[in-house]
């Protein structure tokens, strides 16, 4: 049996807002996409139909196809000094069919492109920023992480450049501390000596500048859980998965005891690691794991056995 499908215009914030058919009032509204139709699953309803498609009118099967028909530009990006609103001029002297352009040509365009990159920024405000900002970017090329903290870190430093907070501190120190503070609200493992090693600037610099631009910004982040770097040690290191899962157990389990309170959390991830190594039979030299974590072996046994020491006291207790 076919069900008859009527037409009704009904106003679509309505039928789209709640779901609800308004005529037996069942939400069992669905989506045709074949029709392009909004339509009543139990009554056959027609709540919307022909809607308008802001997408483009070509279709593309793959990324080359893609870039050849796409006519638009890049997104906007807080990582340029301009926001990426600018005319880059090719360096491959090729006209717009992409032939190749005769030798008279090469000169002008070279010329062109001086200028072009002259005139970018107007005044010393701009020239600084773009420099900050191309230090976040090399930073973050260096670390590894991904392309939203960068993001992240040039709207910090934009906004401690609308705070005037960068009088008086060198912009490298500005930059990395962005860079630190993303990476941390982004729940990204990166420790702050990490991040020092891919700067221009002392650590002690990065540290102060960075509590000043949280406390200023007024951003309030969690302490580091040292979980978060138990994955990537553990992969840097080889080991097996049982080790790394004893690992987080046992940071899980001295973190609830308060133990963690006031150590480095690279330090108690390597120490960590290195326990669960003993527990599971695996044997993990100290040194390769402080390299990994870029600490001291020092601090990795003292802090592997108040870590089992607390263990096995709540065992006991």
């Amino acid at each position: 049996m076919t069900r008859s499908v009527t037409t009704k215009n009904v106003r679509e914030e309505t039928t789209v807002g709640d779901g609800r058919c308004p005529d037996c009032e069942t939400e069992t509204v669905i989506h045709d996409p074949d029709r392009r139709e909004l339509v009543c699953e139990e009554c056959g309803l027609v709540l919307s139909e022909d809607p308008i498609d802001y997408g483009p009118e070509w279709r593309a099967f793959d990324a080359r196809e893609h870039e050849e028909l796409s006519r638009v530009g890049a997104p906007l990006t807080q990582s340029m000094h301009d926001r990426g609103l600018t005319t880059t001029i090719d360096w491959r002297n090729r006209d717009a069919n992409g032939h190749s352009m005769d030798a008279g040509k090469h000169g002008q365009l070279h010329r062109l492109r001086v200028w072009q990159e002259r005139i970018r920024t107007k005044n010393a405000g701009e020239r600084n920023l773009k420099y900050a900002l191309s230090e976040i970017d090399r930073m973050v090329s260096a670390l590894g992480v991904p392309n939203p903290v960068k993001e992240t870190a040039s709207v910090i430093y934009r906004q401690a450049l609308d705070r005037d907070l960068i009088r008086g501190r060198s912009i490298e120190g500005v930059a990395t501390s962005a860079l630190y503070m993303s990476c941390r609200k982004s729940n990204i493992p990166r420790s702050l000596e990490e991040v020092t090693a891919v700067s221009r600037v002392e650590q002690r610099e990065i540290g102060r500048t960075y509590r000043y631009i949280a406390d200023e910004l007024d951003i309030n982040l969690e302490p580091t859980n040292p979980r978060q770097f138990v994955p990537r040690f553990c992969s840097e290191l080889d080991v097996s998965s049982d080790v790394e899962t004893t690992a987080i157990d046992i940071i899980d389990e001295t973190t609830e005891l308060g133990l963690h309170s006031g150590k480095s959390p690279t330090g108690f991830a390597a120490a960590a690691i290195y326990a669960a190594g003993l527990l599971c039979d695996e044997t993990i030299p100290q040194r390769a794991v402080a390299e990994t974590a870029q600490t001291t072996v020092v601090t990795v046994r003292n802090r592997y056995r108040e870590q089992l020491d607390a263990i096995d006291e709540s065992v006991t207790a």
